[in-house]
Parts: C-alpha cells; structure tokens; sequence
C-alpha cells in the first residue's frame, strides 16, 4: 500500500478486524521502508497518525466528561450524592476505542523504531559554514556530500518562518541545482565561487556543507534529515 488515509479509522467499515489488518498491512510494509533506511514519508506519517488518534480519544472523553448527568443515588448516611452519566457508547464507539487502544500502541512502537534510524543518521552526519557567513543567513546554499559516493548534491535553500497562536516554527524550501564528483579540483570554496558568479543577487550567500560518512537513501533520509539539522544549525 502507498499509505494509510489519515481518516482511515473514521471513513469505511467499522470492525476492529477489518481496520486491524489495514493497520497492520500499513505497520508491515513501514517496517520494510526502515530496514531499508527509508525514513520518509512513513515516519511523518506515523506521527500525524498517533497525533490524530490520541485527538479523538481526547474528544471522546471531553464529550463524555461534559454530557450532563443525573442523580443515580442519595446517600443520606453520608449527606453523599451520587451521579450516574447519561452519555453511553453504543456499538459503533465501542468499536472504535477498541481499535484506538490497540493501533496506538503498535504505531508508537513503529514510531520509536523510526526515530532511532533517525538518531543513527543524524550522528553521521556533520554541519558546517563555508567561507564567511553573512548577517542574513535565512537564504543561500547547501552542499549535501556522500563521502562514500563520492558525490556532492548542491541546493538552494530559503528558511521560512510560520507561526501559530503559540509560537514560531522554521521551515525550509530548497531546490535542488547540480551534483558533481568529489576531487581535489573541486572543492567547497571553488563551487560557492562558481554559484556567486552565476547568481550576483546573492553576492556573499550563506553557505553550508552537510557530510554524510554514511550512504543513505537520497530522497527518503539524506535530504530531509539534512534539511532539519541546517534549520537547527541556523537557528541555533
């Protein structure tokens, strides 16, 4: 399967046994994705998936705690009184915590698996300027080396800033210019020299090398776990 729908647990069928195997099937085929170090998409994935399911849970019980309720006994022994709530699941919630209590806990475990390959990646790799950094860093270029390769990817990149009522999130758009083989006549200083030639809007541009002593998959691990320790590396 490609993925799983975001709504796969409140769209289609509601049986526990039915959405137990789309899980499960989904769990497997992540499974293959991170021995193969492919962490992306799936470990998003994973995360909005767990995210989603603890929000209906927490919807439920919201509901639940806020239905009115009605006296179901006096105690006059202990001036006590005692409340039953008029809210009851019927079949199809039943169901549905069922297949709560049961997906989150295997996603959380899937999940953990993703985040140690994502830890294993990220200690191989290593993030540093190149030339003199200027005042603005928010724009320029990376080099992403795979040593192993011997191969350079060079990007343009551009940090964006978002926020919400709660704080501020960085974000990062880049796009992808040329790759060229490692040697000794083509080092880090000679290709920002050539992108400052070709591009004189950004005459002293932030540039950075990120070096993998790892081969990893490019698209899937590589890129995006790159991409997340510049914006660390810049905001820091």
């Amino acid at each position: 399967m490609a993925s799983l729908d975001i709504n796969w647990l409140t769209e289609g069928w509601m049986d526990f046994e039915y959405k137990k195997y789309l899980l499960l099937a989904y769990l497997q085929e992540t499974a293959g994705q991170f021995d193969e170090k492919k962490l992306y998409p799936r470990l998003a994935e994973l995360t909005e998936h767990l995210r989603g399911l603890q929000l209906l849970k927490d919807k439920k019980m919201a509901i639940s705690r806020d239905f009115p309720k009605e006296i179901s006994r006096l105690d006059l022994e202990k001036f006590r009184v005692e409340y039953k709530n008029v809210f009851e699941d019927d079949e199809l919630i039943k169901e549905m915590d069922s297949i709560i209590a049961f997906a989150m806990p295997e996603i959380e475990r899937k999940l953990g698996l993703g985040r140690e390959i994502y830890e294993e990646v990220e200690d191989k790799l290593q993030v540093f300027p190149v030339g003199i950094l200027p005042l603005r860093t928010e724009e320029g270029y990376f080099f992403l080396s795979d040593f192993l390769k011997k191969l350079v990817n060079v990007y343009y990149y551009q940090v964006t800033i978002f926020e919400n009522v709660q704080e501020k999130f960085r974000g990062i758009q880049t796009r992808f210019l040329f790759d060229y083989n490692i040697s000794v006549t083509s080092s880090y200083e000679q290709i920002k020299y050539k992108l400052i030639e070709g591009n004189r809007q950004l005459p002293n541009p932030a540039t950075y090398a990120i070096e993998f002593k790892e081969s990893f998959p490019l698209p899937e691990t590589m890129l995006p776990v790159a991409k997340r320790s510049l914006v660390r590396f810049i905001s820091a």
